[in-house]
C-alpha cells in the first residue's frame, strides 16, 4: 500500500470547531438533488436556509468491493440518500481507530433516522487488507453498521483520505461536507449533526427509512472461548489465566485446560463486585501478585485497570476513570484518566502499563495508589534514548527479565527494551520505522515483523535470555536470541490457519498474547478462538483441550442459539415420549468434557412430566427419551425446551463448539395421534457454521 502524505503519526487531530469542521459552501450547480428524498419525507411550507451544505458530490462505491454487516452492497444515490452519512475510514490495529467506534455507535442511537455509518476498511497492514481478516475485526470489536473493504485504495484517493482515523461527513443531497482526523468524534460532530437533522428534516430532506432489513451484523464463531487477547500461566499454582476477550471475561483454568472460576458475568459493563455480577468490556493483559491472591486485569475498552482478588472472588476498579485521555497526567490512579490499556507487568509493588491508546508506558505503585509515566512522550513514533524522552507507537505486551522491560510496539512493528534502573534508557531491538514491516529473521537489524503483540521472556542458562514474539500479523511465533542478537521462526507458516505440528506446517492465525511455565509457551491464538502449547524442547505446537466447560457456559445465550420451531404434532392422550435427537456433523461427537443439558416445559396442565423434565450427562446418547402425560382427549398446547450442548471433531476434540437449541414444539390432542413428541434438529459443523458467516 501507499504511505500516508502525513507525518509519522498515524491520526491527526483538526483543530477546528465542529461548524468550521463539517461545513462547505454549497455550489447547488454541482450536484443534482435528489426529489425522492424530499417526497418521501414531506416538504415543509417554508424552508429554512441550511446551515451545512456540502459542495461537491460523493464518490460513489466501486463496484466489486466486499461488504461486510449488509446483504448487499449500498448505493450513496440510492440506499443513503436522505442520510447523513458518516464514512469512516479506519485499519484494524490502529488504536485511534479503535477509540471512535464507541463516538459512531453513539451518534448512530441518537439519530437513528438521520445518520448512517459506512466504515470504510482502508488497510496499513498487508495482513489488514484480506476480507476474511477485516470481517474477523469487524466481529471482534462489535462494529454495528455496514462496511466495506477498500482493499484498492480507491475510496480512500477519491476522498483524499492520508490519516487513520478520518471520518468524512455527507449531508443528505449526496454532497461531501468535509473531514474530521482523529478522535474526539462526537464532541466535534454532535452539535453539527443535530443542526442538520433539524434544518433538513425541516426542509423534508430527511428520509426516515431504516436501513432495516440489509443490516445483517455478524455473530462470532460459537466456540468457548471467542478471539482471546490474552494468556498468563502460572506454574506454582497451576492455572493458566485467559482474558476472554471477545465475551468480556477472563477465565481461570488449570495448566491442563480444566476450568475452574469464570471472572465476570460475560455481560459489557464496568461494574465491580463478586465474579458473578462483575463486568469488564474486551479485557486484555494480566498480572499476578507474588502470592498468587489478586489477579490485575488490563480492562482495555473500559480504560481502567481492575484487581480480582481470587480467594474472595471480588473485583474492583484500581486505575482509570473509564474515559480515555488525551493527554495523561500523573496523580491517584482511581482518579486519573487512562487509555486502552493493553498489558500489565508486576515488578515488587510496582505495575508497569503498556498505554497503547497514548502510546506510552505507564507505572502505578500498588501502595501508595499513584500512577506515573514510566517512558513515552505520548506522541507516537520510534525515537530511542532517555525513557521519558523516546516516542512509542502503541505498546502491547510487556514481558522483563535482568533488570530489563521488554515490550512490542505493534504500529511501528518492533520490539523495544527499557532499563528498569537509574539511567532509564529505552532502545529498539527490532523495528526500523512506522511503515517498514516484513518477515525476515536472522540478525535484529534484518529482522522485520508485522503487528507484533505478543511478548514473553525466558532466562538463558548461561546467557542474556530469550524473547519469544507473537508475529500477530504473519500469523507466526518468532524467538530473538538477546544473546546472539538473532532471530529465527519457531512455528507458523505465514497464512491463517490451524493446524497442529513443528516450524511452518503448524497454523496460527493472529496470535496476540503469550506466556510461559519452565517447559511450555501458552499462545492466545486469538482468531482461532483457542489456547495454543508451544512444547520448548521439541518445538511442537499442540491445541489446549479445555474441559469443565460448563462453568463457562453462564454468558453465552444470545450469540450462539439455534431457534426451531416445529410443526404442529397431533399427540394422543396418556403418557407421551419427549424424544430428542440431536445429531451431530459428520465426523464430529459429542464432547465428554462439557456438561449436556436438557430441559421442557409446557403451559397449562395440559401436558406434564411424569417424572424429571430435566436431563444432564457427559457425551450424552442420542435419542434422549422422557416422558410426560397428555391429561385431556382434546385441546392444544406449545412444548418449549432447552438444551445446551458441546460437540466436536472425533479425531480433534481439542476444540468444541457450544450451542443452545431452543425447541418450540406445538401439539394437538388427538386419539388417533402418536404417542411422541419429536424433538429432531441437526448441529452444524464448524466449517457450515464458518460459511454463515463468511462475506457474500
Amino acid at each position: 500500500m501507499s504511505e500516508p502524505a502525513t507525518a509519522s503519526s498515524e491520526s491527526a487531530v483538526a483543530d477546528a470547531d465542529p461548524a468550521a469542521a463539517v461545513a462547505a459552501t454549497a455550489d447547488d450547480d454541482q450536484v443534482a438533488t435528489s426529489d425522492g428524498a424530499a417526497d418521501s419525507a414531506g416538504a415543509a411550507a417554508e424552508p429554512v436556509e441550511l446551515t451545512f451544505e456540502g459542495s461537491v458530490a460523493a464518490p460513489e462505491f466501486p463496484a466489486g468491493y466486499d461488504w461486510f454487516n449488509v446483504s448487499r452492497p449500498l448505493s450513496m444515490s440510492g440506499d443513503l440518500r436522505g442520510k447523513i452519512v458518516l464514512l469512516d475510514f479506519w485499519t484494524q490495529g490502529c488504536i485511534n481507530c479503535i477509540h471512535i467506534i464507541p463516538d459512531l455507535h453513539r451518534l448512530e442511537a441518537e439519530y437513528p433516522e438521520e445518520v448512517v455509518v459506512i466504515a470504510v476498511h482502508w488497510a496499513k497492514f498487508p495482513s489488514e487488507r484480506e476480507s476474511e481478516a477485516v470481517r474477523e475485526a469487524s466481529i471482534r470489536y462489535g462494529r454495528q453498521h455496514p462496511i466495506v473493504n477498500d482493499d484498492q485504495e480507491l475510496l480512500r484517493r477519491a476522498y483524499g483520505i492520508n490519516a487513520w482515523p478520518t471520518v468524512v461527513a455527507i449531508d443528505p443531497l449526496g454532497r461531501v461536507l468535509g473531514p474530521i482526523a482523529g478522535e474526539g468524534v462526537y464532541e466535534r460532530l454532535a452539535p453539527a449533526i443535530g443542526v442538520m437533522a433539524d434544518e433538513y428534516g425541516h426542509n423534508g430532506l430527511i428520509d426516515p427509512t431504516p436501513l432495516g432489513e440489509l443490516l445483517e451484523i455478524e455473530p462470532a464463531l460459537p466456540t468457548v472461548l471467542s478471539f482471546p487477547g490474552k494468556v498468563l500461566a502460572d506454574e506454582r499454582g497451576d492455572r493458566l489465566f485467559i482474558a476472554d476477550t471477545g465475551r468480556h471475561r477472563v477465565l481461570v483454568a488449570t495448566l491442563d485446560g480444566e476450568l475452574i472460576d469464570v471472572i465476570g458475568s460475560g455481560a459489557e459493563g464496568s461494574d465491580d463486585g463478586a465474579f458473578d455480577e462483575a463486568s469488564f468490556r474486551r479485557p486484555q493483559g494480566m498480572a499476578l501478585s507474588p502470592d498468587g491472591s489478586i489477579l490485575y486485569i488490563a480492562d482495555r475498552e473500559n480504560h481502567l485497570i481492575r484487581s480480582a482478588d481470587l480467594r474472595f472472588r471480588t473485583v474492583r476498579t484500581i486505575a482509570g476513570t473509564g474515559e480515555p485521555v488525551t493527554f495523561f497526567r500523573a496523580g491517584r490512579a482511581a482518579q486519573t484518566a487512562i487509555a486502552s490499556p493493553w498489558d500489565l507487568h508486576l515488578e515488587g509493588d510496582v505495575l508497569y502499563i503498556a498505554g497503547a491508546g497514548r502510546h506510552q508506558l505507564w507505572l502505578m505503585h500498588l501502595g501508595t495508589g499513584v500512577i506515573d509515566v514510566f517512558a513515552g512522550t505520548g506522541a507516537e513514533g520510534l525515537d530511542d534514548g532517555a525513557r521519558l524522552d523516546s516516542t512509542l507507537s502503541q505498546p502491547s505486551g510487556l514481558a522483563a527479565g535482568y533488570g530489563v522491560l521488554y515490550f512490542t510496539d505493534p504500529e511501528a512493528s518492533a520490539v523495544r527494551q527499557v532499563s528498569l534502573g537509574l539511567d532509564g534508557r529505552l532502545d529498539t531491538l527490532v523495528g526500523k520505522h512506522l511503515f517498514v514491516w516484513g518477515d525476515e529473521v536472522g540478525s535484529f537489524d534484518d529482522t522485520l515483523l508485522q503487528h507484533a503483540i505478543g511478548i514473553e521472556f525466558v532466562p538463558g542458562a548461561q546467557g542474556a535470555g530469550l524473547l519469544y514474539v507473537a508475529d500477530t500479523y504473519n500469523h507466526k511465533i518468532k524467538v530473538l536470541d538477546l544473546d546472539t542478537q538473532t532471530s529465527s521462526v519457531l512455528v507458523g507458516g505465514g497464512t491463517p490457519g490451524l493446524r497442529d505440528g513443528f516450524g511452518a506446517d503448524a497454523r496460527l492465525a493472529e496470535p496476540s498474547g503469550l506466556s510461559a511455565t519452565s517447559d511450555t509457551l501458552y499462545v492466545a491464538d486469538t482468531n482461532n478462538h483457542r489456547i495454543r502449547m508451544l512444547d520448548l524442547a521439541t518445538g511442537e505446537l499442540s491445541t489446549l483441550a479445555l474441559s469443565n466447560l460448563e462453568i463457562a457456559t453462564v454468558t453465552m445465550a444470545g450469540v450462539i442459539e439455534d431457534d426451531v420451531v416445529l410443526l404442529p404434532q397431533q399427540v394422543a392422550p396418556g403418557p407421551v415420549e419427549i424424544v430428542l435427537d440431536l445429531r451431530v456433523p459428520e465426523g464430529y461427537k459429542f464432547n465428554t468434557d462439557g456438561l449436556f443439558e436438557f430441559e421442557w416445559s409446557a403451559e397449562g396442565t395440559l401436558l406434564s412430566p411424569q417424572g424429571s423434565a430435566r436431563y444432564e450427562a457427559r457425551g450424552p446418547e442420542m435419542p434422549l427419551r422422557l416422558v410426560g402425560t397428555i391429561t385431556a382427549d382434546g385441546g392444544s398446547a406449545v412444548l418449549t425446551a432447552t438444551a445446551v450442548v458441546f460437540y466436536c471433531p472425533a479425531v480433534d476434540e481439542t476444540f468444541c463448539l457450544i450451542r443452545d437449541v431452543n425447541f418450540t414444539a406445538p401439539i394437538e390432542v388427538d386419539p388417533a395421534g402418536a404417542s411422541s413428541i419429536q424433538l429432531p434438529h441437526q448441529l452444524l459443523s464448524a466449517e457450515e457454521l464458518d460459511r454463515r458467516l463468511a462475506p457474500g
